[in-house]
């Protein structure tokens, strides 16, 4: 198989909350800049024992408490663009999970229903009762299942690129999800996935191990649709126009929270605790990183919800 062939084939592979890549040179450009920019020093970091594993976390920052969670074949590294935007008013965790950055494989079983537990254990062993939560895909999934496994730890919650069911895929993607393997390793020795995961990895021998890994996950059918109702706390839901999630999908998502079912009314009296964000031109594997996901989810992190009324308006023009 050629090598631009199998690398297209591995990174439109991002299954049910999984990995963020590029499809060519071309779409790689944008996201390659995040290679350019590093995480300032963190306040600590360290490694927690944890159900068996050893997960690596970093804290940024002073303020109200933030956990975020980074996408497949990623690390916190990867929101290096965005982190200090949401560390300047906030307390960022950042969390390495299962087999990714500086977090070991290991040998227990990659589901992310295990990562969710671990998640609700971290904030705690951090001394934390309750944080908002920010995860994008894979990431995403873990919050999304933390949320529903341990809802007292969360407060507030962003799901970026995250769906509920395998189902939100576009068909011709879940083909292309099955055949990710370690066979892939090779053809990704020159990739920016690879390079940084060698440089902070504990073991860069498993990294064909965790393309078994992240195929065998993939493979999977999922469905969590009776899960939805159980997120009785604010969420935001954060999508690029350009998504890998049809836009059918989100918006059902987003009509399972109780969104978009009725109009606002004037008063807004008929508003969702919960939000939706369809950001412009913007695809699953840059949406990470973008500006415009930090000027929409910090209001809702901070519990803002007022806006100028007409009348408000009117009357500044006056």
């Amino acid at each position: 198989m050629l090598r631009s062939t199998f690398f297209a084939i591995f990174v439109s592979a991002a299954a049910l909350f999984a990995a963020p890549g590029f499809t060519n040179a071309e779409e790689a450009k944008p996201a390659m800049t995040t290679e350019t920019k590093t995480l300032p020093k963190p306040e600590k970091s360290g490694l927690l024992p944890i159900n068996g594993l050893n997960y690596y976390y970093a804290v940024y920052g002073k303020g109200e408490p933030l956990l975020l969670l980074h996408g497949g074949l990623g690390s916190t590294d990867m929101f290096a663009p965005i982190l200090p935007k949401l560390a300047e008013n906030r307390t960022v965790i950042g969390v390495d999970m299962q087999g990714h950055g500086r977090t070991a494989l290991g040998d227990r079983p990659f589901t992310v229903e295990a990562m969710g537990d671990d998640m609700a254990a971290i904030v705690k062993a951090l001394g934390y009762q309750q944080v908002d939560v920010m995860g994008y895909s894979l990431g995403g999934g873990v919050a999304f299942r933390m949320a529903v496994q341990h809802p007292e730890t969360v407060r507030r919650l962003v799901l970026v690129s995250t769906g509920y069911a395998s189902d939100g895929f576009y068909a011709e993607m879940r083909g292309q999800q099955a055949q990710v393997s370690a066979a892939a390793a090779d053809f990704m020795k020159d990739t920016p996935m690879y390079k940084s995961y060698v440089a902070v990895a504990p073991h860069p021998e498993d990294f064909p191990k965790l393309l078994d890994t992240l195929g065998n996950f993939m493979r999977q059918n999922r469905d969590y649709s009776a899960d939805v109702a159980k997120l009785k706390m604010p969420v935001m839901l954060a999508y690029g126009d350009s998504d890998m999630y049809r836009p059918e999908h989100e918006i059902k998502f987003y009509q399972m929270l109780g969104g978009g079912l009725k109009d606002a009314g004037w008063m807004r009296e008929n508003l969702s605790q919960n939000r939706l964000a369809i950001l412009p031109n913007r695809t699953h594997y840059d949406v990470f990183f973008a500006p415009e996901l930090t000027a929409a989810a910090l209001p809702f992190l901070n519990g803002e919800t007022k806006v100028k009324t007409w009348d408000e308006v009117v009357s500044e023009t006056e």
